[in-house]
Order: C-alpha cells, then structure tokens, then sequence
C-alpha cells in the first residue's frame, strides 16, 4: 500500500501493479481497492499498464474529512493522477464513472477516459429514486443507520429487489464489506444529485471532456443503465459506445471481457 496526501490534507491509499501508461481505476458505491472485482480487474490490466488502484476518501484505508464536497474527491483523483506523472488513463464504475467524468470536465489531466455504465436516470419512464433520496442517505448515515442505508440505497437508488438484502446478510463476508464503506453513501448520492430525475443530460456541462472516451454497458444491464450509457456517450464530443452481453456491473464483474474491452481502447 502506498499513500498520497491531497490538497485538503486527506491522505488517500493506493496500490500500483504492473508497467506501462499509467491506469487509475475509480470504484463505484461500495467498492474499494480491495473489493475482490476491483482486485481482479486491477491485476488483468497490470499487464500492459502501471495500474492504480486507490480507496476514494472514507473507504478502506484513506482518510476522511468532517464534511463532504465533490470537488475534494476531484482533488483526490488529481492528486493520484499527479503521483502517477501528471497524466492518466482513468476508468470509472457506475457512481466512479459519474466522479471521473466530473473531474474531465473540471479539467483533470486525463488523456483517456473510460465510463463503465454511469448510473444516470435520463428517461421520465425509467425508475426514479425519490426525490429526497440524497437528503434521507445522509439522514439515515448520521443517525448511524447502517444497515438501513444499504437497503434503501439498493432498493430505492439501485433498484435491487428487496429480497436481495437478506440474501446479503447470509453470505460470508459480504455483509461486512458492505457495512464497512456503507457510510460513504451520501457520497454517491451527491455525485448524482441532479441526474437521476428523468431528464436529458446537460451536454453544454460536459463539452470540455473532448479527449477520447469510451462508455461500457452490457446487454444484459436493467433498461435504465442501458439507456444512461447510450445518452452519456451521444452527448459526449469524442465518445464511443460498446454494448455486449457481460459487460454488466450490477452482479459479477466479468473482469475478463471488461479488461479486454479497455486493453483494446486504451492501447489504439
């Protein structure tokens, strides 16, 4: 494990694996470095790239700060970005994906960029959360409601069935990494906040990301991501799109597929 410290003092921790252009993979809700497909996925890419792959502030083994803003996980990323020689790749997983196409946009010095199915509501048909979800998130953590906030960040945000959420409880170790970043839920929250009410994706908010992007969603992926991933890359400038089947995020990560996907992106 290694560490960087970012503008605002947090340190984040990181592990780097492999040799070649610098790679950094940013997680999505309840993931972390050593969250098992991230492991996985971290260690396919690590040959053909130095692969980066870091803790977002309050998981694992970063640091925190008392309150939270978006633009301090921008600063996190850059500061990864910079310890990795000032430019990166990047890959983003659902709300991860939502992170690094906010820091492209805010100019981070990313030469490629790789949008893993943002988690986006941009159709009024689709399923919406409710409209206090970011605020009731928050609620619920700072009453210490762990437990609470998964399952209303599934079911209500995710739109997991709610039977799911006993089946988590029972199988070993699942339960218990679920719990231990469950707190940085409003994180994720707030990086959508705006997005998920059904409407059309700004695209004047996004034109400053014009270095080539890729956006993965897989066939197999509920309507509504599918749909996110289809707008995300029309509204983008320099954007391409794969659909294929297993490409997925909402179960397993197929780490093989998605990595063969990015080798190919990145290496053109």
């Amino acid at each position: 494990m290694k560490t960087v410290i970012s503008k605002d003092g947090t340190k984040i921790a990181y592990d780097k694996t492999g040799h070649g252009p610098a790679l950094i993979l940013v997680a999505g809700a309840f993931s972390y470095r050593k969250f098992p497909g991230q492991v996985e996925l971290a260690q396919a890419l690590s040959k053909q790239y130095t692969v980066y792959n870091y803790d977002r502030r309050g998981r694992g083994d970063s640091g925190d700060a008392s309150s939270y803003a978006i633009e301090r996980e921008i600063e996190d990323l850059n500061a990864i970005i910079q310890e990795a020689g000032g430019s990166a790749y990047v890959w983003g997983l659902s709300s991860g994906a939502v992170l690094a196409l906010q820091a492209a946009a805010s100019g981070s010095s990313i030469t490629k960029l790789a949008l893993h199915e943002p988690p986006f509501i941009v159709q009024a048909s689709d399923p919406k959360p409710p409209s206090d979800f970011t605020e009731y998130v928050a609620k619920l953590i700072a009453a210490d409601r762990r437990a609470e906030a998964i399952k209303y960040f599934m079911t209500k945000g995710m739109g997991a069935p709610s039977f799911v959420i006993p089946l988590m409880r029972i199988m070993p170790g699942v339960w218990s990494r679920l719990m231990a970043v469950a707190h940085t839920l409003p994180y994720d929250a707030a990086l959508l906040k705006g997005y998920v009410g059904g409407q059309s994706l700004p695209r004047e908010k996004w034109k400053a990301v014009t270095m080539p992007t890729l956006v993965l969603e897989g066939t197999e992926s509920p309507a509504t991501l599918r749909h996110a991933a289809q707008e995300t890359a029309e509204v983008l400038p320099n954007a391409q799109l794969i659909s294929k089947k297993g490409l997925g995020h909402t179960k397993k990560l197929h780490t093989t597929m998605v990595s063969q996907e990015l080798m190919s992106f990145f290496a053109v």
